[in-house]
């Protein structure tokens, strides 16, 4: 009998709740640095890409995707500045299907981790629903 924790993840992929396949991405990939800083490229959940900001198109996002420990995890970062929100809401749309949830976190300040200045980050539990207040209260 599967574990209760596998149930959970053939539920949440059958229920198309994994982050898209990122192969479909390939043609934005940067197979180079993922060679480079990770000795393999990756795959369908993990993965380094140059995508072009649709706001600001003279501008290359940088986006490091991963599926490890339980979490999916998407970090978007500039050369000199913040993504914006409607940058963040271009790479949700590319690495997230229609209708998951993913969410950012602020944590306290002793747990805070800053390895670049200009980077944001997606984040989605793979074996649990994220919670969210009452429809009524989400503007």
């Amino acid at each position: 009998m599967d574990s209760l924790l596998q149930q959970a993840a053939l539920w949440y992929h059958k229920e198309k709740r994994a982050m898209k396949n990122l192969e479909l991405l390939s043609l934005y990939r940067d197979w180079e640095f993922e060679r480079r800083h990770y000795g393999r490229n990756g795959n369908s959940g993990n993965g380094v890409f140059n995508i072009q900001s649709e706001e600001h198109p003279l501008e290359t996002l940088r986006i490091i995707a991963s599926d490890g420990g339980n979490w999916e995890h998407v970090s978007v970062s500039l050369k000199d500045r913040c993504p914006t929100w409607g940058e963040m809401e271009q790479v949700a749309r590319l690495f997230f299907n229609d209708g998951e949830d993913a969410m950012q976190l602020h944590v306290p300040s002793t747990d805070h981790v800053n390895c670049h200045p200009y980077c944001l980050h997606w984040w989605r539990p793979l074996h649990q629903p994220i919670p969210r207040p009452p429809k009524h209260m989400i503007a």
